[in-house]
């Protein structure tokens, strides 16, 4: 991949229609997106790519649940508890950060200038922090200093849950109380009986979901790798005690095809292990994506054990056991889980597809190229229809093509400006093929075709092209 700023994707997504602030007429909102015409089309085609490598198979069944979900399902899944950042505020700078995040800046700066012993030393000391003093004290010991303004002068630690809490009803009072949910996959917990019953499934299966999930971070960062609104597109396996390991290391390698599949390729793609377990997993890895401010996960596969579905039973009086009606032997089920940002995924294809290539422009000379360089299944413009001047019959005849390619897939008409041109504005949206319309086309019923990498054309009879594109799509 090429080197490439966060500056210039920002850019690049903004001047041809991918995102744009929310709000920004205002001022913007920080820490949310708004998905625009080719935008939505990619982040669809992207939700459409997992959905089917998800859920066109025997053995996991799609759902979509609420938003809102009662509170003790928080309660059980430790959020109302646990779902915490232990945060500081500067007095001098008014800034607050995670004081986690600060000690880890701190920690990486003891290892770039060779304090290697001491780096390891306050590492083990950050992995037994657990109350806000223990991190204030931390950060009072190692004197660090505010990134904005170098002063040390802070205000005691506090934790800050970051769920989004709202009122159902029309009294706003304790007994009203909801949550925007956090994450998709509590949904999928407590409709587990449901799916059960209703499919006929057996264990082991899973059940998928995409949905849209909040999270009131402090500090939202890097476009859309840290935002309050995001979606997630989640799958929860559910097995027998004792097939974790196995399965575990299946969807590892399942999902990490999943991306080479769609054009990413392994130079950016690294698996990390988690260094700290959370108390109820057996195993945890992520998928982490090269971006321009480095690496960062895009997605999680988790070994949960029974502790979500045991949770939900505990708290809900509810039995959520696997019953085999051949060997009668009851049991809850482990979870192997497997999470996505869809918002984070979207960005990295997006940085992955972004190319700069120095090609000869029509008279020979070397010019310069901006391509995304999409997979053809994610490309939000699959063709682009190209009379080659505006007159002769070429409009008509193009016009008659487009809208019958436009019944199959998302296909853009354009007339203005040399062909040139327009080749390098379909380049820049990363549409893999131009349908060029010319003389020769009124004469014979034949178009040339321009793939998008190669730049190579073919001749074909018009009625051929759309076959030709959906083999290539789908």
């Amino acid at each position: 991949m090429q080197q490439v700023t966060l500056e210039t994707i920002v850019s690049l997504a903004k001047r041809r229609g991918f995102v744009f602030q929310s709000s920004e007429i205002y001022g913007g909102l920080n820490g949310c997106w708004d998905y625009g015409p080719l935008g939505v089309e990619l982040l669809r085609n992207l939700k459409d790519a997992w959905w089917k490598s998800m859920t066109y198979r025997d053995d996991i069944e799609g759902i979509d649940a609420a938003i809102l979900m009662h509170p003790r399902v928080w309660e059980a899944s430790g959020h109302v508890a646990n779902f915490t950042d232990p945060m500081i505020d500067n007095k001098v700078s008014k800034a607050r950060y995670r004081a986690d995040n600060l000690i880890e800046e701190h920690i990486a700066k003891l290892e770039k200038n060779g304090k290697h012993e001491r780096a390891r030393n306050l590492a083990a000391r950050l992995s037994a922090a657990r109350e806000p003093e223990d991190f204030y004290q931390i950060i009072i010991d190692e004197e660090i200093a505010d990134p904005a303004s170098g002063s040390r002068d802070w205000t005691p630690v506090r934790y800050f849950n970051l769920m989004f809490k709202t009122f159902i009803g029309s009294v706003e009072d304790a007994n009203s109380v909801v949550y925007l949910r956090p994450e998709t996959a509590q949904g999928i917990f407590v409709n587990f009986r449901n799916v059960l019953d209703s499919s006929r499934q057996k264990i082991p299966f899973g059940i998928a979901q995409i949905g849209k999930a909040f999270r009131n971070e402090i500090n939202t960062k890097y476009f859309l790798f840290r935002t309050r609104e995001f979606e997630q597109m989640e799958m929860q396996y559910f097995i027998k005690p004792g097939m974790h390991v196995e399965q575990f290391e299946y969807w590892r390698e399942q999902r990490f095809q999943w991306f080479l599949e769609l054009g990413m390729t392994t130079d950016v793609l690294r698996f990390k292990p988690h260094d700290k377990l959370a108390h109820y997993a057996a195993a945890a890895v992520d998928i982490e994506f090269k971006f321009p401010f480095g690496w960062g996960e895009i997605e999680g596969i988790h070994s949960r054990t029974d502790f979500d579905l045991s949770r939900h039973e505990e708290y809900s009086g509810k039995k959520l056991e696997f019953v085999d009606t051949g060997t009668k032997e009851r049991f809850v089920p482990y979870v192997i889980e497997t999470s996505i940002g869809a918002s984070r995924s979207f960005m990295a294809f997006l940085c992955h597809a972004y190319t700069v290539e120095h090609v000869p422009d029509a008279e020979g000379d070397d010019a310069e190229r901006t391509v995304l360089k999409f997979h053809p299944k994610l490309a939000p413009i699959k063709a682009a229809v190209l009379p080659l001047v505006k007159k002769d019959g070429m409009p008509e005849f193009a016009e008659k093509l487009y809208r019958d390619l436009q019944k199959s897939f998302n296909v853009q008409y354009d007339e203005s400006a040399a062909i040139g041109r327009r080749y390098r504005r379909q380049d820049e949206i990363g549409t893999p093929f131009c349908i060029t319309i010319d003389g020769e086309s009124l004469s014979d019923g034949t178009v040339t075709v321009r793939e998008r990498d190669s730049m190579q054309q073919i001749r074909l009879a018009a009625d051929k092209v759309k076959e030709y594109i959906l083999q290539r799509i789908l």
